[in-house]
């Protein structure tokens, strides 16, 4: 995931890969735009062979900053510029839309941003503040897509929340007019009261699942599994990373009244997967099993696989 990240701002907390821009608050969109490094247009252009012969149906998609080609298309894609996402998103949220985190990925071909919805809710006693995260590709690979992720305040975890039922997401091909898609993304993902229900109870399902220590410990060696050919020094790693994550169990401030359960296991899973460095630096050493995505972290995803089957 580090190695994909080309620009990006943070608020608060300093992302594992440590790279991008901190800013002391989250900015509005026309600051979030710029500070995030994707203040540049997508132009299309002809594409030809090296005869110098058009090539009918396709565009390149082409970043008027540095002429990088981003990809190539079909006529019928329509780009959506990165101002055009922000105008979106503020559109969706209403007036004064704060961004939490803005970025471009893979050389420019891929850009997200994360701004804060303007409500808190209570859930099992947790105050929960829904994000809405935007994503789109410019090198025709995919689609327009919008999610609502749950963040625990207290501790600034990225929660996955692919769990299951409480996923709410919108997306769009690149063929439509965006601009007169915001009343259909607002009825997809705003029916808040039927989402936070559903998550609501999703969290208290993991609180009901009891662990013992011994369960969490077995559990965190699974998850950081030392190979039969790693070397001393790379189980050493494995051992300080397993360490990294029984802390964040057994530890966290914010973690130890709620009990020996799963809700507090995916809570320590996901604060290990989004906030800690990575040691292990081996060839066939996966980072991205670290890494925050809008569609899911393995590391997360097993860990609640396990709850769920305890």
């Amino acid at each position: 995931m580090a190695a994909e990240v080309e620009t990006m701002f943070y608020t608060r907390e300093k992302p594992w890969h440590g790279l991008g821009t901190l800013v002391a608050e989250a900015p509005e969109s026309r600051e979030a735009l710029r500070i995030a490094g994707l203040n540049w247009k997508v132009l299309q252009e002809p594409v030809y062979t090296e005869n110098d012969e058009l090539i009918q149906g396709y565009k390149a998609n082409v970043r008027d900053s540095d002429r990088k080609i981003l990809g190539v298309v079909t006529d019928r894609y329509k780009v959506i510029q990165n101002e055009e996402a922000f105008a979106f998103t503020d559109a969706l949220l209403g007036e004064g839309v704060r961004y939490e985190t803005a970025g471009s990925l893979q050389e420019g071909r891929r850009v997200w941003l994360l701004a804060r919805l303007p409500r808190e809710y209570i859930i099992a006693g947790e105050r929960i503040s829904p994000y809405m995260v935007f994503s789109n590709t410019h090198d025709g690979s995919g689609a327009v897509k919008t999610a609502l992720t749950p963040i625990r305040v207290v501790c600034n975890n990225t929660l996955n929340l692919a769990l299951r039922t409480a996923k709410r997401s919108w997306s769009m091909i690149h063929t439509g007019d965006i601009s007169g898609k915001i009343e259909e993304a607002k009825n997809t993902l705003f029916l808040a009261d039927e989402y936070m229900s559903a998550l609501g109870k999703e969290f208290e399902n993991l609180r009901g699942i009891r662990l013992s220590e011994k369960q969490v410990m077995d559990y965190i060696e699974i998850l950081l599994p030392v190979e039969e050919n790693f070397t001393t020094q790379q189980k050493r790693g494995i051992e300080r990373l397993r360490e990294d994550m029984r802390m964040r169990y057994f530890d966290a401030p914010d973690l130890k009244d709620i009990g020996n359960n799963g809700y507090r296991f995916i809570n320590a899973v996901s604060d290990f997967a989004t906030h800690s460095t990575p040691r292990r630096k081996t060839a066939n050493y996966k980072e991205n099993i670290f890494a925050r995505t809008a569609d899911g972290n393995p590391l997360i995803d097993r860990a609640y696989q396990m709850v769920l089957a305890a």
